[in-house]
């Protein structure tokens, strides 16, 4: 069966392997890489060699960083006592945007989804836990998605949180059910913020 130079299938298969990129869009993409000048071709094979090699997650809240903690961590204006649950490092940048919060994270890295395999062992709920338990933390803000896994998942951790000593709070829903919050605009996530619900009575 005719196939191409074992260089551009190596090629396919590798960007086949990406998420939401199936066997004809690999190959349209490894033209195009072809077509591109030496120059420009190296500088994408150097960002991410650049990207894996200089990128770690940061030690306390699991953010996308070029340090063992992350600059909004070791930032001492940053309130420390607050705490926003959000599941990817793309969730934190869209409230960063809104310059409305100035608490720190918590990075799940995805969220509680059975049919997807995804348990809570496979997060950072464990990590989540202990920085309450290490004291100091006065609310934890809970900032996943508004659809069914973001809600079984925040839900999942009100209930853990329960007997702890902080204040939970699940944000406002007036982001659209079903919606990611990497896409929702400022101004509804400013709002979500300051319009952010108790999930329990104080005792």
């Amino acid at each position: 069966m005719p196939s191409y130079p074992q260089p551009v299938e190596s090629l396919i298969e590798a960007l086949s392997s990406l998420p939401g990129i199936g066997s004809k869009s690999a190959e349209r993409l490894t033209f195009h890489i072809l077509r591109m000048p030496l120059e420009e071709a190296l500088g994408l094979s150097e960002a991410i060699r650049r990207a894996k090699q200089d990128l770690r997650q940061c030690n306390v809240c699991f953010n996308i960083s070029t340090h063992d903690i992350c600059e909004i961590c070791s930032n001492p204006s940053r309130d420390q006592a607050t705490i926003c649950v959000v599941e990817q490092p793309k969730d934190l940048l869209a409230f960063e945007s809104t310059s409305e919060y100035r608490g720190v994270y918590h990075v799940l890295l995805g969220r509680i989804s059975p049919l997807e395999g995804i348990a809570p062992e496979n997060l950072t709920v464990d990590a989540l836990l202990q920085r309450v338990k290490n004291g100091n933390v006065r609310e934890i803000i809970l900032a996943t998605n508004p659809d069914l896994e973001g809600d079984n998942s925040a839900l999942y951790l009100s209930n853990l949180l329960q007997e702890l000593p902080v204040h939970v709070t699940r944000i406002a829903k007036g982001i659209p059910s079903g919606s990611q919050i990497e896409h929702v605009g400022k101004t509804i996530l400013t709002d979500a913020l300051r319009g952010r619900m108790s999930l329990r009575v104080q005792s």
